[in-house]
């Protein structure tokens, strides 16, 4: 569960805040009375989630990803380097 705080202690500690959402990865709540609550959130993690929300929008798409993750944690492949990838697919550096 994110961290949460108010706004009067966001606003007074808001350089905390930045500094523990980016060393915890994790969102920071802020909350106000009467009004909605907003994150404060890394970069990073918000581009991966929206990244992540586009990817599964495509049903096809969706189904491919979780097939993979389910393969993934069945460990059902060796692991390759990138090298034996390039190769297999015939995507060789030309010189």
């Amino acid at each position: 569960m994110p961290n949460q705080t108010n706004y009067t202690e966001a606003c007074n500690n808001f350089d905390k805040i930045y500094e523990e959402a980016i060393q915890s990865r994790e969102p920071v709540v802020i909350n106000s009375e009467g009004a909605e609550s907003v994150a404060v959130i890394p970069t990073a993690e918000l581009n991966s989630i929206i990244e992540t929300a586009y990817l599964f929008q495509s049903p096809e798409n969706a189904a491919r990803l979780l097939a993979a993750i389910e393969r993934a944690k069945a460990r059902t492949f060796e692991p390759r380097t990138i090298n034996d990838l390039c190769q297999e697919f015939g995507f060789v550096e030309e010189e």
